[in-house]
């Protein structure tokens, strides 16, 4: 798995564990992510050789210096996401809902658009997604939309860019700091119910999304491909 692989959103969570396999497997890898100090304390938590770059996917300009001064590489991960747009529809915040699709699909997509200057042409490009884009979840709808659509646009890029492949993986419900907005007892209670009605009995943990961005990124035989990592939840819808 030795290559160059850059990561955005690689602050913590599912970013931060696709940072660790890759660099165990011994990859050069960067972390990129706008808070400089969230990026620091993963980079303390990290193997030694893995560097950090504070920039935020939204500044093009900034990305594109970024990219500009890292140089050739070969994977491409993003796992980029604003955390809004959720909640029930009837109350649902359009501004939410945009800042939601903003921060997510536009950054995703900006940053891939701007990559293509110095990624590998045999290289990969991983979004993430989310398993709401392919489940009916109440109060989901806007999460469902953004993350279709990050979905929905993988087919299409996996062909206009060959043969640099795209693929993304949709994740389920994963303990990542995510859930530290909300409620103690709202995530106790989201995190007792999977447990109980998904077939692996458990919730998902970074790792287990970071193995398969790992096998996506590295198999040069897959391309325009979204790997579900629900536990099995899309077995009971």
């Amino acid at each position: 798995m030795s290559s160059h692989v850059i990561v955005f959103g690689g602050s913590s969570g599912i970013g931060e564990a696709v940072a660790r396999t890759f660099a165990t497997a011994g990859s050069r890898v960067v972390i990129a992510g706008r808070d400089p100090q969230k990026l620091a304390a993963a980079r303390e938590r990290l193997p030694a050789g893995v560097t950090a770059k504070s920039v935020d996917a939204m500044d093009r300009r900034a990305v594109e210096s970024l990219f500009a001064e890292l140089g050739p590489f070969d994977h491409l991960v993003l796992s980029i996401s604003g955390g809004k747009g959720g909640g029930p529809f009837r109350q649902l915040s359009l501004d939410d809902l945009r800042s939601g699709l903003e921060h997510k699909l536009l950054a995703q997509l900006s940053v891939a658009q701007a990559s293509l200057a110095t990624i590998a042409p045999t290289g990969s490009i991983t979004l993430v997604s989310s398993a709401s884009g392919r489940l009916a979840i109440p109060n989901t709808a806007g999460l469902a939309a953004i993350n279709a659509a990050v979905d929905a646009a993988v087919r299409t890029l996996a062909l206009e860019l060959a043969p640099l492949r795209v693929n993304a993986v949709s994740p389920g419900i994963i303990d990542t700091p995510w859930w530290d907005a909300a409620p103690a007892a709202l995530k106790q209670g989201a995190f007792a119910q999977a447990a109980s009605s998904l077939p692996v009995r458990r919730v998902g943990r970074p790792e287990d999304v970071a193995a398969a961005i790992a096998m996506v990124a590295t198999n040069g035989f897959m391309t325009g491909t979204v790997i579900a990592v629900d536990g099995g939840a899309h077995l009971g819808r």
